[in-house]
């Protein structure tokens, strides 16, 4: 497949959609002026289109092995690592005090979702290792930062997060991993992870694994966990390696997709480790890292949803069979293909504002310290999760179907669109755990987060309505219906909202993907007809949404296993 970076759509997301001006406009980030943006993706763009998307199918045809326990990586991915490192593109929103360029997530963000579409597989390196840094600049010591977070941004050491354990699963409290005090400021970690996403490699000098673990007086559950930075190699004061640590791969998945990523089950026997931040408050660390990697997730979704989109919109523009209301011509031409290309395209551009706008909120966040901003961020990062992954997922499996008979078949390519993006749903804390955040923790404050996302969609409605009455209405009622049902749902008690998270999740983001849609029509009136699409085929999904929001838990736990024919 010949990949193409989406700029239009970013220029016009950030220009005129998401007033990512307001993040330029900012002290912290007055580097990201438009010609620095602009430099900024068209040099991505090469990199992905020319370097990164030929060795897309390298890696799922050769995926990595484990060869008397070194992890050989499928051919290419090296040189694309080096690529990706001598760009300086793993540490583009990293602090420059450690050599970091100190840009605004939403431009990584905007890059990561070139690199997903180019090579998901290889793109999760540098994903794992910017999530690193961050938890390092949060949490470590002067000292920890110091050494490892140069040595991550430049590439030259990869970082992981090592949460998972056979038995615990999404209920990270449940682990047995140990840390004992070594009398010398470490600790000695002993125990197995599995679910390592690049647990080691043949192309990094060292790779470096952030590691949850209980210290003796820990206390049950996620409150007596503690996080330990674990290199694979010992770094001595001067950054150099030394002995190797007492850590190894055990095995690497055998995995639907994503082949070229190595997935590692990890063993620690009593390894050398140092703690992140104070001890018994692992998990405060672990999510920022796990935060920085969901939104990231949430573009992988986008990433892939881009990519099948253009892989069955040049197949469905050369596959000629029978005839269509245009005559004799290709299969885009026939109405289901037609409705089928145009949802994908609506959906990849809703998930992809949804997620940038995200990033936006992250950047003022921190760029001016105002909660709202940062309140903004956490509402829309589980969104942006959820249903960007959903997305990709979704649109991955039109893909396949917009290639009929020929989608089933490997050599095309869109099958493993469709193997590779199955995981986002599922890493990264499952989508049903996001809807259950959003639900929960986000609306601990009232919904008032919420609320002023709605408002601010019912005003840009309103001021649509002399231009577009009809999806000017559309959208505003789909909104009321929005607040109406939040205010019902922060009444319900936690149970009941549970049981509707998802479905509210959605309607969320339906509403919000036309919203955005609707300001990109009126940007460029040449998306009328796609934002027409969104609007009056795609937003009516909310109504039956919410509708499942109101229902409660009841009637689910009516069905019990005897109901459900076990």
């Amino acid at each position: 497949m010949t990949y193409r970076a989406p700029l239009a759509d970013f220029r016009l997301l950030l220009d005129r959609v998401l007033g990512f001006d307001q993040v330029a406009a900012t002290a912290l980030f007055a580097d990201a002026a438009p010609e620095t943006v602009e430099a900024i993706l068209t040099e991505a763009a090469k990199l992905c289109e020319n370097t990164l998307a030929p060795l897309n199918r390298a890696g799922d045809k050769t995926p990595a092995r484990l060869e008397n326990g070194v992890v050989r990586t499928s051919p290419g991915y090296s040189d694309g690592y080096k690529a990706i490192t001598e760009g300086g593109w793993v540490g583009m929103s990293a602090n420059p005090e450690y050599g970091g360029m100190g840009l605004p997530i939403t431009l990584a963000t905007c890059v990561n979702d070139m690199m997903g579409s180019a090579c998901l597989a290889l793109q999760l390196n540098p994903l794992m290792t910017q999530g690193q840094i961050d938890a390092l600049e949060h949490h470590a010591s002067d000292e920890i930062r110091s050494l490892y977070i140069p040595k991550l941004i430049s590439g030259e050491w990869c970082g992981t997060m090592n949460l998972t354990e056979a038995g615990a699963g999404s209920d990270v409290g449940a682990l047995r991993t140990r840390a004992e005090p070594k009398g010398d400021g470490t600790y000695a970690i002993t125990g197995q992870k599995i679910f390592i996403t690049w647990g080691d490699n043949d192309f990094s000098a060292n790779v470096c694994h952030l590691v949850l673990a209980r210290l003796p007086d820990g206390a049950p559950g996620t409150r007596g966990i503690s996080l330990f930075m674990v290199p694979k190699f010992l770094p001595k004061p001067d950054g150099s390696l030394g002995a190797r640590n007492d850590l190894k791969v055990v095995s690497l998945e055998h995995k639907l997709g994503l082949h070229g990523s190595p997935t590692a089950v990890m063993q620690y026997d009593g390894a050398t480790g140092w703690l992140i931040g104070e001890p018994h408050k692992g998990m405060a660390a672990m999510f920022t890292m796990m935060n920085n990697a969901r939104l990231g997730v949430g573009m992988q979704g986008v990433s892939v949803a881009e990519a099948a989109l253009q892989q069955a919109l040049a197949y469905a523009q050369d596959r000629k069979q029978g005839r269509t209301p245009l005559g004799e011509g290709a299969i885009i031409d026939h109405a289901d293909v037609r409705r089928m290309l145009a949802q994908m395209k609506a959906e990849t551009f809703s998930a992809r504002a949804i997620a940038l706008a995200c990033a936006v909120a992250i950047d003022m966040a921190r760029a001016t310290g105002d909660a709202a901003w940062a309140a903004r961020a956490a509402l829309l990062t589980p969104i942006a999760k959820a249903y960007g992954t959903d997305t990709g997922n979704e649109v991955a499996y039109l893909g396949v179907q917009v290639h009929g008979g020929m989608g089933f078949i490997e050599e095309t390519g869109a099958a493993q669109f469709s193997r590779d993006v199955r995981v986002t749903a599922i890493y990264e804390g499952t989508n049903g755990i996001q809807a259950m955040d959003l639900v929960g923790r986000k609306m601990m404050d009232g919904g008032e987060a919420a609320f002023r996302l709605i408002d601010e969609v019912q005003a840009a409605a309103e001021a649509a309505r002399a231009e577009v009455p009809d999806l000017s209405k559309d959208l505003w009622t789909a909104a009321e219906a929005l607040r109406e049902a939040t205010e019902a749902l922060v009444a319900m008690s936690g149970h009941d909202r549970n049981a509707g998270a998802v479905p509210y999740l959605r309607a969320f983001a339906r509403v919000l993907g036309a919203h955005y849609h609707l300001a990109a029509a009126l940007a460029d009136r040449a998306r009328m007809p796609l934002t027409r699409f969104a609007i009056r085929r795609l937003l009516p999904e909310h109504a039956a949404l919410l509708a499942q929001v109101r229902e409660g838990a009841e009637g689910l736990y009516a069905l019990t296993p005897e109901a459900l024919g076990l």
